[in-house]
């Protein structure tokens, strides 16, 4: 019989402890991945979401199921996931509004984004666009200006949720030049350029890709790009700082972007970074995401942190002056 000291004891539990998620690493996936989309169908986040649950799971050879859970600027999608158990069975793709904006925003979020996740990579980044549908008599920014100004106190404007980078743009368009809207939150982008196109709200800030099949049509004019270049997509539409704003406010870029709860292992993490990298700087995946007015992210998780945390005083800055806070 061999007796084990109680110390050879502990030191052997330890050591299994510490195996654990490398073993669980090296078999997973064991099921199907849930991708939350903390968005409605239809908007840009959603394509981005299902195009790279599409390509994980042809290079992690398990089935991913997208499920979208739109609601409160995408907190209650984004919160869901930092509850989930962390063995990489669920993840996080997720646009700027619940990762970057709502904690300037809200008192209350419900998750912590350095404590709460794991942040893999950035996937992709667009320059917003400022969208009036076809009966805003305004073809430029300068007719737009006079025509808002004409009617102060009577207009709204569109969002794709309080919080979001459009909510926070058009709320400082409106607060800068004393232009005296209200605001009509939507809880993804679907419905809300699916309701601009409509005519329910005049105009509003949003990504290029959900606006695309309405400007094909004539349902929707697009008058400027918050950015520092034109868009390759839109070469005749001038940025806000060449139609006559100049704002480094407007100089704003939507991001796109891949987490995982925290405490996910180690292995399973740099796997997953490793994959979504190579699908993002892949040709094929470019040109799909540049149909959208995306482009693809280099970086990975560390440029991911340091974005996350060079932004964070910018926006500050942002809701302070727009005077978007919410509580």
């Amino acid at each position: 019989m061999t007796i084990r000291s109680p110390r050879r004891a502990f030191s052997l539990g330890l050591a299994a402890l510490a195996a654990a998620p490398a073993v669980r690493a090296q078999e997973w996936p064991s099921r199907p991945i849930t991708v939350v989309i903390p968005a409605a169908p239809g908007g840009a986040t959603d394509i981005v979401g299902r195009v790279m649950a599409e390509e994980l799971a042809k290079r992690l050879g398990q089935s991913v199921v997208v499920d979208n859970r739109g609601g409160a600027s995408g907190m209650l999608g984004t919160q869901a996931v930092a509850r989930a158990a962390p063995d990489g069975h669920t993840l996080l793709i997720a646009y700027s509004t619940p990762i970057f904006y709502v904690q300037h925003m809200f008192s209350k979020v419900g998750y912590d984004v350095r404590k709460d996740f794991e942040m893999i990579t950035q996937v992709a980044a667009t320059s917003l666009v400022l969208t009036v549908n076809e009966r805003v008599p305004a073809k430029n920014m300068k007719e737009f200006m006079g025509w808002a100004q004409a009617n102060k106190g009577k207009l709204n404007y569109g969002s794709y949720g309080t919080g979001s980078a459009g909510h926070l743009m058009s709320a400082y368009l409106n607060q800068s030049r004393d232009l005296g809207m209200t605001h009509v939150p939507y809880k993804s982008e679907g419905p809300y350029i699916q309701d601009l196109a409509a005519g329910t709200v005049p105009w509003g800030m949003g990504t290029l890709g959900p606006a695309l099949p309405y400007l094909k049509t004539g349902k929707v004019r697009i008058l400027a790009v918050l950015g520092s270049k034109r868009l390759p997509e839109l070469p005749d539409v001038p940025t806000m700082a060449e139609a006559g704003f100049p704002d480094p406010e407007f100089v704003t870029v939507a991001w796109f972007t891949l987490l995982a709860p925290a405490g996910t292992p180690q292995p399973i993490v740099r796997r997953l970074e490793k994959e979504a990298m190579a699908i993002i700087q892949s040709t094929p995946m470019k040109a799909r995401f540049q149909v959208f007015g995306l482009e693809a992210v280099k970086g990975g998780s560390e440029q991911f942190k340091r974005d996350f945390e060079a932004s964070s005083p910018i926006i500050e800055k942002l809701v302070r002056i727009s005077g978007a806070k919410m509580d």
